[in-house]
């Protein structure tokens, strides 16, 4: 009898989903409630989860009991019984379930169909290793794995074709055991399993194929023809791709361990076929490729990137998007955005026999094709330049040039808004990142499926640099940041950065390949990274799809406020201001500075100590008074050589090395001089019997350091007495000097906001690109340089602020010249990248708009920079929307179009009577269509499901 009412099962997707809305409303609070009260019954008995060091406790009392059950394994059954016919066991197989014993006969033929199992036998003592060959086990291929009744003599499969394995005197064994003994007429048959010897019989039928098809049709690639000794299972060949793929294995490190598979002891006797090895994954690696882009179905042969898979989200007429040409209003939602960069890892030596190479796919995957690339080097002009942009290592290393390396890197382009390297657009580099090796590399990306296609984006870590000469061969950040180009949405310019570290895993095992195989290798990552792409689109969607619904909140209501703040007259000129600079963007990217910050700089101490001494002359004052200006500039001067000698000495503490002490004691005397001197001039100037305004303790200040720098470097046991020269007070009078003061903290102010721009930078460029730990450290030290002119400058502001406060300043002064905090000298990334993120979360520091005039007629500079610049966030969040949803309906597109295709081949195949053909064929089109099927419903429940979340 029912207990409740009775459901109709669902047919389809739609009425799943129907369903699942219709029961979530009333069973969800049911189901949290009965999840939450086993929960806490769960908590009440035990931890609700544990940790891995946990079970590691819980094991270690067991420990004892593991390793006697270990040890027991070693022994037979008493009974010592085969497991199949219940006669005497002798054999025990390692790789069967449970380890199960056998007679010799249910040995051999059990194994029939697992013939690279391992074996022991019973020596009455213990189980030595053995093998199957040793039971008799001889592979026949045809017949049902039975032996053919036409076999004669004829066929002998163990003469020439291949060399015989030459072993010197010393590696042979002195003792006498089957693993030693090789069969008679055995076939080297490589397994992942290890290297194995098994006896082969071939079909001679009349009517059979040849020897290496037979071989192959049985699961078995020969590594040679005619009459091959050596054939490795399609097993071992994908074993070793995927290894090559995920963990970056060599051919030698691979084979290597199949040589310690085979035999612990003596792996040196195990045949060695490494070289084999990686000629033949090429070849199984050609196949797979081919096999995977469908020419196994076609008679023509693959043509230029056609062996390269793409990204399935980027708009490719013909493919997963129609273009009736009507779209010119709303071109920006069909751009093709690229991200250039190089990857420097990837070098490649001069090829031993460069005459003797053999290429599969010359120019049919990712890397470009030889002929081409070479003539268009030949032909294009290269012009030696060097970058006017700070930290841009990729040009300034483009005159590097490496004698022993054929290549000095490899450069490319990818999709820049889902990371998928773009068929036949990745070169090798010659002389480092030179832009005629990019031109081609951006030319041959601009060409794949983009018929129809008018508008494309690069981002490219030397853009400025870069688009100089491209139309005809620093003001970077507003002019090329994403964050300011209509169309573009939101969109990382770094990930191709992510796209090198699986590259990066093959690189040292590539660096001395052949040319052709070393291409091969590069293609073959690039294109698995395509397929994960690919693979795992809807998931990367869908979470873009959240992250922009949140992003357009936050940036809407961040608007909204500066919005409603703003007169109305100005927002109607600061659109129009806008609307300038977009349109004129593309020819005169100067144009864009309308988004930066404008501000009057503040007048510098020499700007000042000039106007005063201009002053001076015009009242027709006293020689000594006319050079007072002069005289108290130079007092400030060696106040900052005072605070600069105290830095490096507390940074070098008492245990600082004899030349760091020797270096102290020099600048110590030259500015002991100085201060001497201008001690004596103050009689000129101030008179006898003048006071000094600063107190014993005034130079004993802070020094300020930045939060990610460690305190203990400022040590505050230092070698420094009472009378050092960078303590001592020099007489400066309370007078004369605010204006002097002033210009002092200006110029501090200033190279604080220089260092700390350059400190970001260095982290955005020359931190992150360093790849190996020499370049790493060398950046380091270069931050570390820059973080100690950070330290002197806010130590000299601090400095000179205390002794302004002395003088009594007014309000004007205090509102400008604030106190300087730790936490402020943390770069931010609204100034170190326009590009980054949350951008509407961020404050700028008081200092960094000190330098307005604050007296001048136009206040509104903020109010126009904060508006342009919220404005222009949320404009880019609402276009990404509209891309995403895009993308969502080209990646359903794009997988039914797969789908289709392989539809289409599948009914060819089956007209053509070639079942293989058609299996193959429906089994990817069924692939693609799950894809698709998963893809869209993702979809449409993500977006019902925050409808309903934001309709509530």
């Amino acid at each position: 009898m029912p207990t409740g009412p009775c459901l109709t099962l669902p047919q389809n997707h739609q009425q799943f989903s129907l369903l699942r809305h219709h029961l979530l409303g009333k069973t969800f609070l049911t189901i949290l409630m009965s999840k939450t009260k086993a929960h806490l019954s769960l908590c009440n008995s035990q931890k609700p989860w544990q940790s891995q060091n946990d079970y590691l406790r819980q094991w270690l009392p067991r420990q004892e009991s593991y390793l006697h059950h270990l040890l027991d394994r070693e022994a037979p059954p008493e009974d010592r019984r085969c497991f199949i016919c219940n006669q005497d066991g002798v054999y025990k197989c390692q790789d069967c379930l449970g380890e199960p014993l056998y007679c010799t006969g249910c040995c051999r033929s059990h194994h029939r169909s697992n013939p690279f199992h391992w074996i022991s036998q019973w020596n009455g003592q213990f189980f030595e290793r053995s093998c199957l060959a040793h039971v008799g086990l001889i592979l026949h291929l045809g017949h049902d794995g039975k032996q053919c009744p036409a076999l004669t003599d004829r066929c002998n499969l163990f003469e020439e074709d291949e060399p015989e394995d030459q072993l010197e005197p010393e590696d042979l064994p002195f003792v006498s055991r089957p693993e030693f003994q090789p069969k008679e007429n055995t076939m080297v048959i490589i397994d992942k399993s290890g290297v194995h010897r098994l006896e082969v019989q071939c079909c001679d039928c009349p009517n059979a194929m040849s020897l290496d098809i037979q071989l192959f049709r049985h699961g078995f690639f020969p590594a040679s023809f005619n009459r091959p000794k050596t054939v490795f299972t399609f097993g071992v060949l994908n074993d070793f791709l995927l290894d090559n793929l995920e963990c970056g294995t060599s051919a030698m490190n691979y084979y290597s361990k199949l040589w310690r598979m085979t035999s612990s002891m003596f792996p040196h006797l195990v045949p060695d076929r490494y070289r084999e090895l990686m000629r033949v994954a090429r070849q199984w690696r050609q196949l797979k490729i081919m096999k995977w882009h469908g020419f196994g179905h076609r008679s023509d042969t693959p043509s230029t990137g056609e062996l390269a898979l793409f990204c399935p989200a980027c708009p490719q007429p013909g493919i997963n998007v129609l273009l009736s040409g009507d779209e010119s209003l709303d071109d920006w939602k069909f751009t093709r955005s690229f991200v250039m960069d190089g990857n420097f890892k990837a070098e490649h030596l001069h090829p031993i026999k460069p005459f003797d190479e053999v290429w599969l796919s010359d120019g049919l995957g990712f890397m470009v094709g030889k002929d081409r690339y070479k003539m268009h080097l030949e032909e294009a002009a290269d012009t030696v330049e060097k970058s006017s942009c700070n930290n841009h290592r990729a040009v300034n290393q483009a005159n590097a040039s490496r004698h022993k390396l054929e290549s000095t890197s490899i450069g490319g382009v990818a999709c820049a808004r889902h990371g998928c390297f773009v068929p036949h657009s990745m070169v090798d580099f010659q002389k480092g990142e030179r832009q005629m090796n990019m031109d081609y590399a951006l030319c041959e990306a601009s060409q794949h499926n983009m018929e129809g296609i008018t508008r494309a984006i690069t981002f490219y870590d030397i853009n400025c640099q870069y688009n100089k000469h491209l139309r005809v061969r620093d003001s970077c950040y507003v002019r090329y940041a994403s964050n300011f180009i209509e169309g573009i949405g939101r969109i990382d310019g770094e990930i191709m950065e992510t796209l090198w570290a699986r590259l990066n895993l093959i690189s040292p095992a590539a660096r001395g390949m052949s040319s052709p195989h070393r291409k091969e290798c590069l293609d073959y990552q690039m294109n698995d990274s395509n397929f994960c792409k690919m693979i795992r689109m809807k998931r990367t969607l869908c979470r873009k799809y959240k992250l922009v619904r949140n992003g357009i909140a936050e940036s809407g209501k961040a608007f909204d406020r500066l919005d409603e703040a703003a007169p109305a007259h100005s927002k109607m000129e600061w659109l129009a201001r806008e609307r300038i600079a977009q349109s004129s963007r593309l020819n005169d990217p100067a144009a864009m500075d309308e988004y930066e910050i404008n501000i009057k700089k503040a007048p510098s101490k020499k700007e000042i100590e000039l106007r005063l001494l201009e002053e001076s002359n015009a009242r027709n004052a006293a020689p000594s008074r006319r050079s007072v200006a002069m005289w108290i500039s130079t007092g400030l001067a060696i106040e900052e050589a005072q605070i600069a000698l105290l830095v490096e000495v507390r940074r070098a503490g008492r245990r600082c090395t004899e030349t760091q002490r020797l270096d102290i004691a020099r600048q110590r005397d030259r500015l002991q001089g100085q201060i001497d001197g201008f001690t004596r001039s103050a009689l000129t100037h101030l008179g006898e019997g003048f006071d000094a305004d600063d107190e014993p303790d005034d130079l004993n200040i802070d020094i300020l350091d930045d939060l990610d720098d460690d305190p203990a470097e400022f040590t505050e046991t230092s070698d420094t007495w009472t009378n050092s020269p960078e303590l001592t007070v020099i007489p400066l009078p309370s007078n004369l000097g605010m204006s002097l003061r002033e210009g002092q903290a200006n110029d501090a102010l200033h190279n604080l906001r220089i260092h700390l721009c350059n400190k970001a930078i260095l982290f955005r460029t020359t931190v992150r690109q360093a790849k190996s730990q020499a370049l790493k450290t060398r950046a380091w030290s270069q931050v570390t340089s820059v973080q100690q002119a950070v330290s002197l400058h806010a130590s000299i502001y601090t400095k000179t602020r205390k002794q302004m406060m002395k003088l009594e300043p007014g309000q004007e002064q205090l509102q400008k010249y604030k106190p300087l905090l730790r936490e402020q000298l943390k770069i931010s990334t609204a100034v170190g990248d326009p590009n980054a993120r949350g951008q509407q979360n961020e404050s700028l520091a008081w200092f960094w708009s000190v330098e307005v005039d604050l007296g001048g007629p136009d206040q509104s500079w903020n109010e126009e920079f904060h508006w342009l610049w919220a404005k222009a966030l949320r404009d880019r969040w609402r276009e990404e929307l509209i891309l995403v949803k895009l993308e969502m309906d080209w990646t359903h597109n794009f997988f039914l179009w797969k789908a289709t295709q392989w539809g289409d081949q599948m009914q060819e195949s089956l007209d053509k009577r070639l079942p293989g053909h058609a299996c193959y064929s429906g089994r990817q089109s069924q692939m693609y269509s799950l894809l698709a099927q998963d893809a869209q419903a993702a979809f449409q429940d993500l977006q019902n499901v925050l409808i309903e979340a934001g309709d509530e």
